[in-house]
């Protein structure tokens, strides 16, 4: 039934940057979630999904993030923020793309990100050989347009040669998989690595995908 799986990668592979952005907070007297709000706002146009779709510099997010932050009660830099969106490696699920690509399934790493800056420099060596497990990783900062744009999930499909009906999903936010649900993905939301393998193996019927995360 399903010929690919498609992963999202931080909060999916990689953990959250959610939980880098809480420590900040509470170490800076913000309200918990804060950073994740300001993200809310104007959630098409503000200063994260220019950069992501890559039509401002670092240097003008760290400034438009800013004032952003300034208007909701707390100036936040964006430099700051671009220095704790990067996670922590969860084996279990490095693993689990080792077993779909023995198991015959195309992998494809779906993420929004942002054009180069010395954080994701110094970050790039080390994901280097995660990334090299997909057969497509489609970036939003190289593409032009980003999760949730429908565009984004289409331009997946074609990069994979699949049909979107034999896709699976994996993504940390809702909004990301609604899209994707609504073109006929089977879609899983994830909460934990072993949550998310757990219904990927029900998906699959790949029942060592399980054994992975104890």
């Amino acid at each position: 039934m399903f010929e690919a799986v498609f992963f999202d990668f931080g909060g999916v592979i990689v953990s959250s940057p959610f939980e880098a952005f809480n420590e900040y907070e509470l170490a800076n007297g913000l309200p918990t979630d804060f950073i994740r709000r300001v993200n809310s706002v104007n959630t098409d146009t503000n200063a994260w999904a220019l950069l992501e779709r890559n039509e401002i510099s670092p240097e003008e997010f760290d400034r438009i993030f800013a004032d952003e932050s300034h208007q909701l009660g707390h100036r936040v830099p964006g430099s700051v923020v671009l220095a704790l969106i990067y996670g922590t490696e969860r084996p279990e699920m490095v693993a689990a793309l080792d077993v779909l690509k023995e198991e015959g399934f195309v992998l494809a790493c779906l993420t929004n990100n942002v054009i180069a800056n010395r954080h994701s420099d110094e970050r790039a060596s080390a994901v280097a050989p995660i990334l090299r497990r997909f057969d497509h990783v489609i970036e939003s900062s190289k593409v032009g347009v980003r999760k949730p744009e429908r565009r984004f999930y289409e331009i997946a499909c074609k990069r994979a040669g699949v049909a979107p009906t034999s896709c699976v999903f994996l993504d940390d936010l809702g909004i990301n998989l609604k899209t994707a649900k609504q073109m006929g993905m089977a879609t899983i939301k994830v909460t934990s690595g072993p949550q998310a393998l757990a219904e990927l193996a029900a998906l699959l019927n790949l029942p060592q995908l399980i054994t992975l995360a104890n």
